[in-house]
């Protein structure tokens, strides 16, 4: 064929400028999760574009656009508060609320907006993350029992709810379904981590529920913590974290126990732990926590009612699978023990205490 004219290939240019500017006004997202105008319940619609907004999240790698999204936050305690700072370091917009509102006040300071209710923070909000103690205070946020308006008061097509609080699967099954049904997307994402990692970003989400919502919330989860996973459907993460902490509190109470024996047997327990950080069981948790639990240090980083209520739960899960489990059953009876003695705020390292 003849040779294309210089008119021509000026004019092809122009034309393939004109086809991906056009691809990419109908690609950027709106400034809301929620793409269905009609405020329809289409699961398809919802996903798809939860999908386009976490792309672009993730494409601008913390630019302007991947700020636009407005995140909620609910509950502001040891984890919480943390965590929503290290989000406005990052630059988000973020409005958190407390069922006790002064405890919102490092997040105030730090940037963030304070909400009235948790209904009006997850109205304001694209997505809205929730870290509560227990499942008595997750219910009772999201259907705002005794704490004004509830998170599912505000839920709407396309919003996303992120909880991150750790309570049955069961729990968190009736949660996914009560914001399903308001047309929301839900995901699961209790965290393996206590105070320090909080602070420094170096949490793990153990999430389970809606992919669309969890590929939307990874460069949030990022800013958040070192690592991510979606373990399946609802249910999955709630349990992961029930095993997780289910061992750990076991190997805490086993290290409580040999630091009695060693002292009992006139070994120090310096010696004890440099003995066990160099072999087969060493261990983070061990380095950190035995020389505070030799100190008495129980200032709480994961509090020891939590710990308990974790073993709690963890051991109803396995009667209900059929799992004997008879350390961690012990190991429940000996944290109750501690709790029952009024230590339940001090650190859960704080099962040494009958020892000291």
């Amino acid at each position: 064929p003849p040779a294309m004219t210089k008119n021509a290939v000026a004019l092809t240019a122009l034309m393939l400028v004109a086809c991906f500017a056009s691809s990419a006004v109908s690609y950027c997202p709106q400034s809301h999760l929620s793409v269905n105008n009609n405020n329809m319940k289409s699961t398809d619609t919802i996903a798809s574009g939860s999908r386009r907004f976490g792309s672009v999240l993730r494409m601008q790698g913390g630019g302007a656009a991947a700020k636009d999204v407005k995140i909620g936050f609910l509950g502001m305690g040891i984890m919480g508060a943390p965590m929503a700072i290290n989000l406005l370091k990052a630059g988000y917009a973020v409005t958190v609320w407390n069922r006790a509102g002064d405890k919102c006040a490092p997040a105030v300071e730090a940037g963030a907006k304070q909400g009235s209710s948790a209904a009006e923070v997850v109205k304001e909000c694209d997505i809205t993350f929730a870290m509560l103690s227990d499942p008595a205070a997750a219910e009772a946020v999201l259907y705002g029992r005794g704490c004004g308006p509830g998170a599912l008061d505000g839920i709407s097509s396309g919003k996303g709810y992120v909880d991150c609080s750790t309570v049955s699967p069961e729990c968190s099954a009736a949660i996914a379904a009560a914001v399903r049904e308001k047309g929301g997307l839900y995901l699961e994402a209790p965290v393996s981590g206590s105070k320090k990692p909080a602070i420094d970003g170096q949490l793990i989400f153990l999430c389970g529920g809606d992919k669309a919502l969890y590929e939307t919330c990874e460069p949030l989860l990022e800013v958040m913590g070192k690592k991510h996973l979606l373990l399946g459907e609802v249910g999955a993460g709630a349990k992961m974290k029930l095993v997780v902490n289910m061992v750990m509190s076991s190997m805490l109470a086993s290290l409580s126990e040999g630091m009695a024996l060693a002292k009992a047997s006139d070994i120090t327990t310096a010696d004890l732990l440099d003995v066990m950080a160099n072999g087969a069981v060493a261990n983070p948790m061990f380095a950190m926590k035995g020389p505070l639990m030799e100190q008495a240090n129980y200032a709480p980083a994961f509090p020891l009612k939590h710990a308990q209520k974790d073993l709690r739960l963890a051991v109803q899960l396995a009667d209900e699978l059929g799992v004997a489990m008879p350390v961690a059953a012990a190991v429940n009876e000996r944290f109750k023990q501690v709790r029952g003695k009024g230590d339940g705020d001090l650190d859960f390292s704080a099962v040494h205490k009958n020892y000291q």
